[in-house]
């Protein structure tokens, strides 16, 4: 899978070196080419210099074909303008901003956009928003047989109420991220567009579960 990455600082950098370890094709954007140092001699993705909301510069750093984006430069603007130039100009599904001002991120959560606020930002928390399937679990029973995570949610399941999502996936809902806070949903609860959801499920299903919704709902899914 294709991954773009915009801002070459200690995060982006971070990110692209452990996207490429996990086997993936990744390219990096930032607007000074000094910046790419902090990638490493061994890096092998694509190297672009340029603003990262540039239709040209995205095309050059092969946006038309990324499974992902990730808008991490120092600047909240910048971030988010790019985000939205990925997902609807060139419709990447799976777009995150980082975001310096917390009050800002209600705001992009309605347009759909996940954000990471700086003061609870780690490298983690922002793969687990890019990679598909089998990304680390965020808990892990003693036992190892039961974990929750954050599941990517397919655009298609917004409007459903969590218990089709459960049905579908045998899981169930640890809590929900909804406007940069957590919540735990009601039995009516719906899911709306920009929730994070969080599933308790088994380590074995795990990986059923995301496939399952990473996909569309099915017609008899309600």
């Amino acid at each position: 899978m294709h991954f773009v990455i915009m801002g070459c600082g200690r995060v982006g950098s971070s990110l692209a070196v452990s996207l490429e370890s996990g086997g993936h094709d990744v390219a990096v954007i930032d607007q000074e080419e000094s910046a790419f140092r902090r990638l490493g001699s061994a890096f092998e993705g694509r190297r672009v210099t340029g603003v990262g909301f540039d239709r040209d510069t995205l095309i050059e750093a092969g946006i038309d074909k990324a499974y992902a984006f990730a808008a991490v430069s120092s600047g909240d603007n910048s971030n988010i303008l790019a985000a939205r130039v990925a997902r609807e100009t060139f419709g990447v599904e799976h777009v995150v901003a980082r975001i310096y001002d917390p009050g800002r991120a209600e705001v992009y959560q309605r347009l759909g956009i996940p954000t990471v606020a700086t003061v609870k930002w780690t490298a983690d928390q922002m793969l687990r928003r890019l990679l598909p399937q089998g990304h680390v679990p965020e808990l892990v029973d003693p036992s190892g047989n039961v974990v929750v995570a954050e599941v990517t949610v397919h655009p298609g399941w917004v409007g459903h109420r969590l218990t089709a999502l459960e049905a579908a996936t045998g899981a169930r809902t640890a809590y929900l991220t909804r406007l940069g806070s957590g919540i735990l949903p009601g039995p009516d609860a719906v899911f709306q567009e920009g929730d994070l959801l969080h599933l308790t499920t088994l380590a074995t299903e795990l990986a059923g579960v995301e496939r399952i919704l990473d996909a569309p709902p099915s017609t008899t899914d309600s």
